[in-house]
């Protein structure tokens, strides 16, 4: 479904915490590039770019990638999140796929520790202002798609980001794999209409680097995903946090069970952690380890609960989201 909104379609703000926009998981074992089943319909917004690569490649400078702002600056007001449960479908787990050209640029070799090749940051405009989140590469039909969270590519009820690009593996700097550049951004209706918090997840398909023609899963590796699964599984969760005491220029990680929102009462679940905005978007795996299916993103935190890291549940909404983005 297409989407349109002006950027003046902004409602109103407050900082809610760090969110990482601080805007304010059967098992159906699929092969890696399968989609994933039947999920329900929901509701789902897409946005095409018409990005030039190249263009969008020159456009992010080291000088620009170093000031772009961690996206806790377009916090919203969580608090008016519905306390109704989201909606579930049967449980879903996708396999993830490895990378078949495991080379990063500059003759470096994959690292099987920080950074991960498939984990990476987020960079996008908005409002004039760039700013900068966590990704992660996904297995997917298409071969080309990233999670992150919603605030990371729409305002929620305002507008969508442009010059959007990802960058695996990053580290003080360095892109071994490239920039990556949106040619479509997918979210929940509920997140582009009123920026409902409980689905502050999205999908970027992006388009290889000017002068290779391999996929980003080829390139990077792939995360498995999972959908409709318990409640209370232990994560461990990866970001790039950019706000005090990081600087976001290595990757990060937390881990621990998550627990109930008894707080702002949404819908999404909570894990120690410490890390701060521009982690937002970053992956949650099931178990331990960065190697696990991929079953939420680092979404906010509250200013008064300290050193805990909210998740979205990735029930049948975020699903379809996933499977129009992935096909």
């Amino acid at each position: 479904m297409q989407h349109s909104t002006t950027p003046g379609a902004r409602r109103s703000r407050r900082t809610l915490a760090w969110l990482t926009t601080a805007l304010a998981t059967s098992a159906l074992a699929l092969g890696g590039a399968q989609a994933a089943g039947a999920a329900p319909q929901a509701p789902v917004d897409v946005h095409v770019t018409d990005a030039s690569t190249s263009a969008t490649s020159a456009y992010w400078t080291p000088e620009r990638m170093e000031s772009a702002i961690d996206a806790d600056q377009l916090a919203v007001d969580a608090a008016t999140a519905p306390s109704t449960s989201v909606e579930r479908g049967a449980p879903t787990t996708i396999a993830p796929q490895a990378a078949t050209r495991p080379t990063a640029r500059g003759g470096q070799q994959l690292m099987a520790v920080t950074p991960v090749s498939h984990i990476g940051k987020v960079f996008f405009t908005m409002g004039g202002a760039d700013y900068v989140c966590s990704g992660n590469s996904v297995v997917s039909a298409n071969e080309r798609t990233v999670s992150t969270a919603g605030h990371c590519l729409n305002e929620g009820g305002g507008a969508w980001a442009s010059n959007f690009v990802f960058a695996p593996a990053y580290q003080n700097g360095s892109t071994p794999y490239g920039l990556w550049t949106a040619t479509e951004l997918h979210a929940p209706s509920a997140w582009t209409g009123s920026g409902d918090i409980n689905y502050d997840t999205a999908f970027a398909v992006v388009a290889s680097p000017a002068g290779s023609s391999a996929t980003l899963t080829d390139t990077v590796g792939a995360s498995g995903v999972a959908f409709n699964q318990s409640r209370g599984l232990t994560y461990q969760a990866y970001g790039y946090p950019a706000a005090s005491p990081f600087n976001g220029q290595t990757l990060e990680t937390c881990s621990g069970t998550a627990r109930t929102d008894t707080y702002g009462g949404t819908q999404s679940q909570g894990i120690p952690c410490t890390m701060t905005g521009g982690s937002s978007g970053g992956p949650w795996f099931i178990g331990s380890g960065s190697s696990g299916v991929q079953n939420s993103v680092n979404s906010f935190g509250y200013n008064t609960v300290r050193n805990v890291m909210w998740g979205p549940y990735w029930g049948s909404v975020i699903q379809s989201t996933y499977t129009a983005a992935q096909s």
